[in-house]
């Protein structure tokens, strides 16, 4: 799978981008490795996930493919957090997410947009991670002015200037976005959004800055509008045709599928 420059940055990421948000569910720590190798084998080199994402599981799994695969590439994320932190037994997070369902708080993301929080998440994450740096870092599911712009920004470059992040944005829905984007926000330099192949929901993101860069939301979007019936590799197609110049996010809970990934995308190139 060929790697791409993400339009108007310095960042390499393959075309196809692994999602990790899901990855917590697959079940033992054996399946999920198995899974996260499979998607590296198949060209699938950069990888998405958040503190968030499993409750810090899904960085701590990362980990140990980011040993073994030098080649890796990650971006992580910092403003919303882990009900009950990101230091949870794997017991207690299934124990979480299982009562959240009949009692929200227990499972409800936190949200905190405040500088000092945000310095000690991304401490958390390299080591959680194992590394020094991330190729990426994205403030996840800002609102326009929940953080003082200007703090953010400065300690972002100081990070990147001290070798911690190799590049920053922003990773929001389209709703969030659109208050970035009028004028567009210094942050959205690199945007992380979603869209669809029916409702274009990243067209608003290109008429402000002339290009896409990461999107993701293609199938589940698809599933949740019309159901199991949908052609999955016609839509990553048509993704991939959509967004040209930049990378889409996929997912699966299943090694075996990392074929049909690879397949599409170099069908595609």
């Amino acid at each position: 799978m060929r790697k791409i420059v993400l339009p108007g940055t310095s960042a390499t990421v393959s075309r196809f981008i692994f999602g990790t948000a899901s990855l917590f569910n697959i079940g033992s720590p054996d399946e999920r490795a198995r899974v996260l190798d499979a998607a590296y084998d198949h060209g699938l080199t950069h990888f998405d996930t958040a503190p968030l994402y499993g409750f810090g599981w899904a960085e701590r799994d990362l980990a140990a493919l980011l040993r073994r695969r030098p080649g890796a590439s990650v971006t992580t994320k910092v403003g919303i957090y882990s009900p009950g932190g990101e230091k949870q037994s794997r017991a207690m997070v299934f124990a979480r997410k299982a009562a959240g369902r009949l009692l929200k708080p227990l499972s409800r993301a936190q949200h905190d947009w405040s500088l000092t929080r945000a310095q000690a998440s991304l401490d958390a994450s390299l080591r959680r991670l194992g590394r020094d740096h991330v190729e990426i870092y994205m403030l996840h599911e800002p609102t326009a002015g929940c953080f003082a712009s200007d703090e953010w920004q400065r300690w972002l470059e100081d990070e990147v200037r001290r070798g911690r992040i190799g590049a920053f944005g922003l990773a929001l829905d389209e709703k969030r976005l659109s208050g970035f984007l009028d004028p567009p926000h210094p942050l959205a330099t690199l945007v992380q959004t979603v869209d669809s192949l029916d409702l274009r929901e990243a067209d608003a993101l290109v008429a402000a800055t002339g290009h896409m860069q990461i999107t993701y939301g293609y199938v589940s979007g698809a599933m949740a509008r019309s159901g199991d019936s949908i052609d999955v590799p016609a839509l990553l197609r048509g993704a991939l045709a959509r967004n040209a110049q930049g990378a889409v996010i996929v997912s699966s809970r299943r090694a075996d599928r990392m074929r049909q990934f690879a397949d599409i995308a170099e069908a595609s190139a």
